[in-house]
């Protein structure tokens, strides 16, 4: 039998509020956080709103010389970082520095660092030969995204593996399911994983309006994000980061650490079928679905909750439907289902490992947070979408998952550990 692998510590940094606590606050009570953009004018864009968080980097404990060589998403990694250690009460000094690692995955790392310094050399983009005299000594830390995880190993001082993991919008949740597969092998005991992005900028902003995925609902930002809805025109941009202290169950035994959840199974497929488009079946999240059941040991019929992938787009939505019924059959129709991007937007890396942070809460306050905005449900999406109100509903066994462009399916299942004491 493998090892098993259970949650002693998280943190998160999310649109709405910096920590755990603000976090779930947001959550339960169905509140939005998303708004016009403001880390520059977005005027000439056709969606002009995002999730964005209200950080201050000094204010949370990072040091002036730090704020200037790391990217935001690594600001908002580090200090996520920092709470989810704080949280498990593990000290490092205690332990084998080579039997710890650490994973964090991201979409589009350093994106801000390199588009502020690209405008910077190329003076706006008016030189088509840059001047290097005027980029900042750092700028290879932004170009490379294993610096991201690097950042994290070095502050904790772990010497074991230590990986980015970056496959889109599952990054978040692969982070994590791999972090769980180096200890269950043996590799190590202690995995620090999560992810982080902070996609806010201009490119990304132009990228994802080419392909009309994000929203042009800009007259009211606050309802932009509507997963689920019959009126739905795309997703809102969020930023964020979640991190984790994942450890082996014997290990977090030995010293009387609080077990927030166990993760029993994950699995991910490809549907090898489309950059960004979806088979309307949802056979490939369907399958990751059943192998991350099979697993965890848990039979299809125990799951409580569904923290959807729920971005907002016509087709994610459908596509998330069919694989919810392919893999639970009828079940599917009395299972609580809700998408937290109505509330924080997508985050695309990190969003997979703030939901996951979301499920785990979730389980702690048997409370399922709700699908905000959700006040005309599509025909086609007619399971229980916990509509605008968060409700109260024992929660043993969640079920969250991911969808990312490039064919990734992703699905973890997440398991109260008193449930599982035997």
């Amino acid at each position: 039998m493998s090892r098993r692998v259970v949650i002693t510590g998280i943190g998160v940094l999310a649109p709405g509020g910096v920590g755990v606590k603000s976090f779930w606050s947001l959550l339960s009570e169905g509140r939005t956080a998303t708004r016009r953009i403001s880390f520059f004018d977005p005027s000439p864009y056709r969606s002009q709103v995002a999730a964005e968080i209200d950080f201050d980097p000094e204010l949370h404990g990072l040091r002036p010389q730090e704020v200037r060589r790391m990217d935001r998403a690594t600001q908002l990694v580090m200090v996520a970082a920092r709470e989810a250690l704080s949280e498990s009460g593990l000290a490092f000094s205690d332990v084998d520095p080579r039997r710890c690692g650490v994973t964090i995955g991201s979409a589009v790392g350093c994106t801000m660092g390199l588009e502020q310094e690209y405008r910077v050399v190329s003076d706006d983009g008016r030189k088509w030969l840059v001047d290097a005299g005027y980029v900042v000594p750092h700028l290879y830390s932004h170009f490379v995204p294993s610096s991201v995880a690097a950042e994290v190993a070095r502050a904790v001082g772990v010497q074991g593996p230590v990986t980015v993991v970056s496959t889109g919008c599952t990054s978040g949740l692969d982070s994590v399911g791999y972090a769980v597969e180096l200890i269950r092998e043996g590799t190590t005991d202690i995995m620090i994983a999560g992810a982080t992005d902070a996609p806010i900028s201009p490119i990304t902003v132009a990228c994802f309006d080419s392909i009309k995925a994000t929203t042009p609902r800009n007259d009211d930002p606050e309802h932009a994000s509507r997963p689920f809805d019959a009126t739905r025109n795309g997703f809102v941009l969020g930023e964020g980061s979640a991190v984790f202290v994942l450890e082996e169950l014997s290990h977090a035994r030995r010293r009387r650490a609080r077990l927030l959840a166990e993760i029993g199974g994950f699995a991910s497929r490809c549907n090898a079928y489309h950059m960004t488009g979806l088979r309307p079946d949802g056979r490939e999240m369907a399958e990751a679905i059943r192998v991350a059941l099979d697993e965890a040991r848990v039979d299809r019929l125990e799951v409580d909750y569904i923290n959807a992938h729920g971005s907002g787009t016509k087709q994610n939505d459908r596509h998330e439907t069919a694989a919810f019924k392919r893999s639970l059959g009828e079940h599917a129709y009395r299972t609580p289902v809700s998408s937290i991007k109505s509330m924080v937007g997508h985050s695309l890396g990190a969003i997979g490992s703030i939901e996951i942070a979301a499920s785990v809460l979730a389980m702690e306050h048997n409370v399922v947070p709700p699908t905000a905005n959700l006040h005309n449900p599509d025909p086609e999406c007619d399971l229980d979408y916990v509509p605008l109100t968060a409700r109260e509903h024992r929660t043993d066994v969640v079920l969250t998952v991911g969808s990312g462009f490039g064919g990734f399916q992703s699905a973890m299942v997440l398991v109260r550990p008193e449930r599982r004491a035997a």
